[in-house]
């Protein structure tokens, strides 16, 4: 069996991975004139939300994964703004919303404990 990069075992990638696939699946629902602006902006910040997460692991000492633990956050909130946007917009249900929010207020949650252990 193979080794596997050690992002893989972390629950927040995995989990940020799966959020990022959501995202993706949802944005092919937007109307055509947000292709280039809201449905491009959420891919790239969730997409960044995993993306960081596994370039802070690799080859970092402590202080560098803590600072790319914190882009992810910050990528991860810009998420959240987005999907606030596209409620507003009447893009997704309010259901979809409070499901998708609460997903990344969780992932939230963990990603910055995750962070605060790094010593």
């Amino acid at each position: 069996m193979k080794e596997g990069f050690k992002f893989e075992k972390l629950l927040i990638w995995q989990k940020a991975m799966d959020l990022g696939e959501e995202i993706n699946q949802l944005t092919n629902t937007f109307p055509q004139k947000e292709m280039y602006n809201l449905s491009s902006q959420i891919r790239r910040a969730v997409d960044s939300v995993a993306l960081n997460i596994s370039e802070g692991s690799i080859l970092q000492s402590n202080p560098e994964f803590r600072k790319f633990m914190g882009y992810s956050i910050r990528s991860l909130a810009e998420v959240v703004t987005c999907l606030h946007k596209a409620r507003n917009r009447n893009y997704i249900p309010e259901e979809q919303f409070n499901n998708l929010y609460d997903d990344s207020f969780n992932l939230m949650n963990m990603m910055i404990a995750f962070r605060d252990r790094i010593k």
